[in-house]
């Protein structure tokens, strides 16, 4: 395989934020068509990357499927399964935004048909390459802060009302909210970082009127290492909390603030520019212990080497940037908490 011939499925914030211009800035891939059933979002396509055929349906894209090496699915969570099934069965390797499914069910069937089928399938789960995240993991491994006891992790905004996006609009059973927007994300964090987990306690809250799904939600997961992590999404908070706070035996690590790569591209940044990945201001993280603070310069976030090492695995049968098995376990988790929830 030369060049990776890829499809991207869906041109919102998965598409034209994250992966439309992440496979354009790599040269070992070529982005040949962007799925859309939007005219707006058409018309953004097609003035973005003139080079690329723009289709108004999957049904189009499938006739075409002997043109492509990759598709990549940024649709509707709801869609993800049987789009990815789809997929596979045109013949084609597979990338899934998170969540890689709605159950874990339709999840671990999708992962048998690409194995049956001798097709990769993997996961987005990008927020591995967020750089605070980068630099805590390099802090715990170093073991500056001794025994870690509890990971906090937050991720927030104000949004007070309910929005006109699938996101807000479609419940629980169909992916709706942000236990399953932000939830995979935080989740398969806290197992990179602390590994399996053995109890989940969830409060899932509606604060918006008129929303049908939670919009303010709390986890807290217990790790067989011990480790406690608790976990915060909310689109209706005034003031944010700490990005990550975490507390061992020695010290504290502490960040603030979201990785900067979401807001730079829908700027119009490219990924690969000077400062790309990079806060502007110049944050640090600190770790705080009874001698006194200092500060941790914040690595910059890269979320290009998800398909660094995806064209790895493609053209030499490198490992995969993301086991389709650990975001399967993220939803179990996300389906343990929705049981208890309820």
């Amino acid at each position: 395989m030369s060049v990776i011939r890829t499809a991207v499925i869906g041109f919102g914030t998965a598409g034209r934020v994250f992966h439309a211009p992440l496979i354009a800035a790599d040269p070992r891939y070529s982005l040949d068509a962007i799925v859309t059933g939007s005219p707006e979002r058409a018309r953004a396509a097609r003035d973005t990357y003139p080079e690329s055929d723009v289709l108004a349906c999957t049904d189009t894209l499938f006739a075409r499927a002997d043109q492509f090496d990759l598709v990549v699915i940024g649709s509707p969570n709801e869609s993800h399964a049987p789009l990815a099934r789809a997929a596979i069965e045109a013949g084609a390797h597979v990338v899934v935004d998170k969540p890689v499914a709605v159950t874990s069910a339709e999840a671990r069937a999708v992962a048998a048909a690409a194995k049956a089928a001798g097709r990769v399938l993997t996961v987005f789960q990008n927020r591995r390459w967020d750089g605070d995240f980068l630099t805590l993991r390099e802090v715990v491994a170093a073991g500056g802060l001794g025994e870690v006891r509890q990971f906090d992790s937050a991720f927030a905004w104000w949004n007070p009302r309910v929005g006109t996006g699938w996101k807000d609009l479609a419940g629980p059973d169909a992916g709706g909210g942000i236990l399953y927007d932000l939830g995979p994300h935080l989740i398969d964090q806290a197992l990179q970082l602390f590994g399996e987990i053995t109890e989940v306690h969830a409060e899932l809250d509606r604060r918006r009127p008129g929303g049908c799904s939670d919009d303010d939600s709390f986890l807290t997961l217990r790790h067989v290492s011990g480790v406690r992590t608790r976990l915060w999404m909310s689109a209706v908070a005034p003031a944010p909390r700490p990005r990550f706070r975490v507390s061992g035996s020695r010290a504290v690590f502490r960040s603030e603030g979201l990785d900067p790569q979401e807001a730079q591209s829908i700027a119009g940044r490219k990924p690969g520019e000077a400062g790309f990945g990079v806060h502007e201001d110049g944050r640090t993280a600190v770790v705080e212990g009874p001698d006194g603070a200092e500060a941790v310069p914040l690595r910059a976030g890269d979320y290009r080497e998800f398909y660094r090492l995806l064209a790895a695995a493609l053209r030499e049968g490198g490992p995969l940037p993301v086991d389709p098995a650990d975001s399967i376990r993220a939803l179990e988790i996300i389906e343990e908490a929705l049981g208890g929830a309820r």
